[in-house]
Formats: C-alpha cells, structure tokens, sequence
C-alpha cells in the first residue's frame, strides 16, 4: 500500500512574527557591555513602538547581543531596522572613541515557531553572560533586559 505524503508548505504566513536577531561586532571587539551602549540600545528600542517596531527580551554580550523583535506593520523590513540600529550604536561607539569598522556585516536571525520557542531560546540566551564566566547567575548580568512583553 502506498501512502500519500503531506508536502512540505513553501511558506508560512504569521502577521507578526517574532524574530530572534544576533549580530556581532568586527573582529569580535569588546565593546558592548558598558552603560553608554546598553542605554542607547534601550533607547533606541524603547522608541521603536512609534514605528510598530517592538522588541522584547534582549542581552547584550561584549562582542555580539542577541534580542528578539516583532514588527506590527508590513512596512518595517528587518534588515532595514537593523541597519538602523547598528548605526545608532555605531555613533554611540564613536562618541566613545571606538573606530569603525564596528560591526560583522549581516546578521543571523530566526522566526519563532511558537511561544515555547520564545521561551526556550530566551532561557538559552540569558544564560549566555554565565556560560561565559562572566557572571555566576545570569539574574545579575546588567546588560539584558525586556522593553515589551512579545507573545505569539
């Protein structure tokens, strides 16, 4: 007996999807765990929302951070906001006396499948600070946060 098989979906359409983004700095330079640069990645996040451009939990790590994202209209494109955002941090850098090149090009992101996904990479993720030894519990790591709760 042969039985019929399910294709694969080409693409699956979620109005808003979450994203979670990963970018790192050039030749992994240390740079991002200071609070000038946390406060400007706060806000700069912060006033996304004026644009539908929300992000949740975030950590930063010295040479790379990882955040999640959800935008709430179809005119935003990631990669855009991205560039966006590395740039503002990028003259954050500066003003700091860091020189350019400051930034990986690209970056990796990832759509989330379900809340559970959000919850499991969110658990790996805040643990990073630890991994590395920079802290004992990732609860005391300062350079992480949330600005809006996401859910799927």
């Amino acid at each position: 007996m042969n039985k019929l098989r399910l294709r694969r979906l080409d693409r699956v359409y979620v109005p808003a999807p979450i994203y979670f983004v990963t970018a790192c700095t050039y030749a992994r330079a240390r740079w991002l765990t200071c609070t000038e640069i946390h406060e400007c990645l706060v806000t700069f996040c912060s006033q996304g929302a004026k644009r539908g451009a929300y992000v949740g939990r975030y950590v930063l790590m010295p040479h790379h951070f990882h955040l999640f994202v959800s935008f709430q209209t179809e005119t935003l494109r990631l990669s855009d906001w991205m560039k966006s955002l590395k740039n503002t941090l990028s003259k954050a850098l500066r003003a700091k006396g860091n020189r350019a090149p400051h930034w990986q090009d690209g970056f990796f992101d990832h759509v989330l499948r379900s809340s559970e996904s959000y919850q499991h990479k969110w658990l790996y993720v805040k643990d990073n600070p630890v991994r590395a030894g920079l802290v004992s519990r990732s609860e005391d790591w300062p350079y992480q946060g949330e600005i809006y709760p996401l859910t799927l």
